[in-house]
């Protein structure tokens, strides 16, 4: 399965894609996860020490070259993962978009066409694919994610964020992905959940996880390390694995009093 991580800058992104990473490497399945965000953080999220990730380099775009029906890479995309994956904790292989180098160098084409082509000869083969995507549409206008399986929109309880889910939604719906998927994060209250609940039976969007706010995902990262390895972030973690699990059959709407409540 190849699944996108979308939503508004700060809405969670990073974390539940890390997340969801490391649990379905725990489970056994061989897993990627790629940064797809000009401003990387992933790395750090995963548990891969800086100075690791300092050697974490992009796909080189010389790779890509046309093919029919888009772009795709001129090597097995298992060769790609040897020569330029790094190894994440509980054996995630990490690869890179690529940031910048300096200012005033240009556009990212090169690196959007990278991800597209990577996302494409991923779905070749049976592994769990996360993709860390920037907090811009960038990535659904130029149809970088057009390969993927699921996007899932990351929706805080306020009207920006919900705003930002709903104009993604809309861009999604143009590309040929399957699925769709909400997942309502930082979730301090009843009411908080009610919003997303109904912002989601309003527009007709599934509702897939609820994801408690938690002040220990702060304290994890503020001692640089991953959610998972975090015990009192248990909450967290608990509903992204409930999230991986929805993840793995067909996503729906569920009335919000048979949904299973993740509140801590």
């Amino acid at each position: 399965m190849r699944l996108a991580v979308a939503g508004k800058g700060g809405a969670g992104k990073t974390t539940i894609s890390a997340t969801l990473a490391r649990l379905a490497a725990r489970s056994g399945r061989p897993v990627v996860a790629l940064d797809a965000d000009a401003n990387p953080n992933l790395s750090v999220a995963l548990g891969v020490a800086p100075e690791a990730a300092a050697r974490l380099g992009p796909v080189p775009p010389s790779l890509v070259s046309r093919r029919i029906g888009g772009a795709g890479l001129t090597k097995p995309i298992d060769e790609v993962l040897d020569h330029y994956s790094l190894a994440a904790p509980d054996g995630v292989r990490l690869l890179g978009m690529g940031a910048p180098a300096h200012a005033d160098e240009g556009c990212l084409c090169p690196a959007h066409a990278v991800v597209s082509s990577v996302l494409e000869d991923l779905g070749s083969a049976d592994r769990f694919v996360v993709v860390d995507m920037e907090a811009s549409p960038e990535h659904l206008s130029r149809g970088t994610v057009r390969h993927v399986d699921v996007v899932c929109l990351i929706a805080e309880p306020y009207y920006r964020s919900l705003e930002t889910v709903r104009r993604m939604a809309a861009l999604v719906a143009e590309l040929p992905v399957p699925r769709v998927a909400v997942v309502a994060n930082k979730v301090r209250s009843a009411q908080d959940e009610m919003a997303i609940t109904e912002f989601c039976d309003r527009h007709g969007f599934a509702l897939a996880a609820i994801v408690p706010w938690s002040d220990e995902v702060v304290a994890a990262d503020r001692a640089r390390v991953p959610v998972v390895e975090w015990p009192p972030a248990h909450a967290v973690v608990a509903a992204v694995t409930a999230l991986a699990d929805e993840l793995d059959t067909p996503l729906r709407s569920v009335n919000p009093a048979e949904r299973p409540r993740n509140m801590a």
